[in-house]
């Protein structure tokens, strides 16, 4: 048996989702250490069955399917650990397709480093965004770091990652279930890792590519997000009661709100495509302000759901 669970959270994505599959399908380098690939529906109507029936002959190991009917992004990484006990896990998000040493990168960079938990470079799709836009928008939903593999000092998104799971995935339901509408449920658990003495990692070649729908590659979308990116310090400080601490937060995002919002000003009225950064920076500002309850955006979960109802 294999020592490491993939694990892709989906929700009404067939096509993406064939695509991750099947960049996970091409793995080379790590046939015996695959226990096996975890898709978990969180669409109520559980319509990802028939795409994982579809492919699951193509696939070179267990390719299990879990529904999870209530949807909630912690939710759904909770229900894909509660089905394997593989010590290693790595999440890849179901609009992601891996290059075909990712894997094998990620298990690399771990090993040599003792890491709890190895994050890898993303390269952002954005083909359908304004001209514009797109170089925005394509480095906002890519990540970029060092240039050689090694420890870092701080944490990514769940998206592309391996973490071990003893150390890093404490309990039965590691995530935590207040962030399954609004999203930063990783950010909840690697703040506590961090806080128990966990080490993060680098892996520089673990590269996927994320390819944004038609919905987020917009201006608007970006910039709730940079917003909600923006309220996680605050929040996080608050949740620890650190009130010192959400004040220092504060304090610098007024500062990034009024300095990055008038250089937005200006590069507005001359029309230059660096504005939608200087947006970006001044949208983190005030999400540092506006932490508190009633101002979190909802983008997964239920929302999503009600979402793709109506279209």
């Amino acid at each position: 048996m294999g020592d490491v669970a993939i694990i892709i959270p989906t929700l009404r994505r067939p096509d993406s989702l064939t695509r991750a599959l099947r960049s996970v399908f091409a793995q080379t380098g790590v046939t015996e250490r695959i226990a096996a690939v975890i898709v978990v529906d969180n669409d109520p109507l559980a319509s990802a069955s028939s795409t994982i029936d579809s492919l699951r002959p193509e696939s070179p190991w267990p390719l299990v399917y879990v529904s999870e009917p209530t949807p909630g992004v912690a939710r759904a990484r909770n229900a894909g650990l509660a089905a394997t006990d593989a010590p290693l896990i790595a999440f890849l998000d179901d609009d992601e397709a891996a290059s075909t040493g990712w894997l094998a990168a990620l298990l690399a960079a771990q090993a040599r480093t003792g890491a709890d938990a190895v994050f890898g470079p993303i390269t952002g799709r954005a083909p359908e965004a304004k001209d514009w836009l797109k170089p925005y928008l394509e480095r906002f939903f890519g990540r970029e770091g060092p240039a050689e593999t090694g420890l870092i000092d701080h944490p990514w998104g769940c998206g592309n990652s391996l973490l071990v799971r003893a150390n890093a995935l404490p309990g039965d339901a590691p995530f935590s279930a207040a962030a399954d509408q609004s999203g930063g449920e990783d950010d909840i658990l690697f703040a506590a890792l961090e806080a128990r003495g966990g080490r993060f990692g680098w892996a520089a070649d673990a590269r996927v590519e994320e390819f944004a729908p038609t919905h987020r590659a917009t201006l608007d979308y970006a910039l709730t997000r940079a917003f909600a990116y923006g309220q996680g310090p605050s929040q996080t400080a608050a949740a620890a009661r650190n009130w010192p601490g959400v004040a220092r937060w504060m304090v610098i995002g007024a500062g990034q709100a009024a300095v990055f919002g008038a250089a937005s000003a200006a590069l507005t009225v001359i029309n230059s495509p660096r504005r939608a950064q200087m947006y970006d920076r001044t949208a983190r500002g005030i999400g540092k302000l506006f932490w508190m309850k009633g101002f979190e955006p909802r983008f997964y979960g239920a929302a999503e759901v009600a979402r793709l109802d109506r279209a």
